[in-house]
């Protein structure tokens, strides 16, 4: 039996906080990997499937894990992994090596989310209250933090591989600091049945909606420091102020999403957001400034949260939901 209460709150908040600060070590190192390989458009963009690619083979495992070992256990090891493998993004000498350190990146990063959102429900539904999207809001304040801070070391002269071992060390302070109240294991029995249903209906209707969000932000944490370097001529130590731009659009969103919701209605929101968020890539891609470029992906952070919070104010179906297969954004 699990016991929650606010030291296990703020133990899922700096989860979610490293997470985010993890997976926003990548963004500015992109333009570092392009031209350390001699990488074309095609090469790079062959390569950053793997990144995706790892979470796709993980995250459907993570739910069966955490089952059998517990949120905490599963939480320590991917986040260990994290910190190995993220420097190695930094420094891999070959297209080879650096699609395959994505790859596990991706990997531990995705088993790492879907264990904490496994948490998450458990801390939000034994404490009564919403909290879920104040988790998700820090996640991307990660982003914008981890972002920013690669940014500014390496415009102040910090070699990458150095930067990213100042953001693998900040993320290991804060799970060091979560780990003592951590859950240990998911709250009741795992149920049975099988672990793959198919799709139908409304689920379906969500599921796209969440893959266009998803699609939207590794749209700009893969591709917003190329753009700025290649098209405005920005310098690639400072080309991670995009995505730091972007998080911080999205983290107001979802601090403020669940009022706006209340206050205009779910359907006007997600026209809105949609709107915002095609407005903003057509902004930054026609963009022919920094600054231009930069409000572009503010608006695509703003528009993005806009569809995962629709989905997750859905009223809920007859059928329960298993929590392992809940994850963020």
């Amino acid at each position: 039996m699990n016991r929650v209460g606010p030291r296990q709150r703020l133990s899922t908040r700096l989860v979610f906080l490293g997470n985010g600060l993890a997976m926003a070590a990548w963004a500015p190192l992109v333009p570092f990997a392009k031209a350390r390989l001699a990488l074309g458009e095609a090469e790079l963009g062959l390569l950053l499937l793997c990144l995706g690619g790892g979470s796709l083979m993980a995250m459907p495992l993570t739910g069966m894990l955490t089952a059998r070992f517990g949120c905490r256990l599963v939480m320590l090891i991917s986040g260990t992994l994290v910190c190995l493998f993220v420097p190695g993004l930094a420094f891999a000498p070959s297209p080879l090596l650096l699609g395959a350190t994505l790859f596990a990146v991706g990997a531990s990063i995705g088993t790492m989310d879907v264990a904490m959102n496994v948490q998450a429900v458990i801390v939000e539904r034994e404490s009564g209250g919403s909290l879920m999207s104040g988790f998700h809001g820090l996640f991307s304040a990660g982003g914008f933090i981890g972002a920013g801070l690669m940014a500014a070391m390496l415009w102040g002269g910090v070699t990458p591989t150095a930067s990213a071992v100042v953001i693998v060390l900040l993320v290991a302070a804060l799970l060091l600091l979560a780990a003592p109240h951590m859950l240990h294991g998911a709250d009741g029995p795992a149920r049975e049945g099988p672990l793959f249903v198919m799709p139908h209906g409304a689920v379906i209707f969500i599921g796209a909606l969440c893959f266009l969000s998803f699609l939207s932000e590794g749209a700009i944490l893969d591709w917003s420091a190329v753009l700025l370097t290649m098209e405005q001529g920005l310098d690639a130590s400072r080309a991670g102020i995009g995505y730091a731009a972007f998080s911080v659009a999205m983290t107001l969103g979802r601090l403020t999403g669940d009022r706006v919701v209340r206050k205009l209605g779910g359907k006007h929101v997600l026209l809105l957001g949609g709107l915002c968020g095609a407005a903003g890539f057509f902004l930054s891609v026609l963009a022919t400034t920094v600054p231009l470029a930069l409000v572009g992906f503010v608006l695509v952070g703003l528009g993005a949260p806009t569809w995962c919070l629709f989905c997750s104010r859905r009223p809920a179906t007859s059928r329960p939901c298993r929590p392992a297969w809940r994850l963020r954004r």
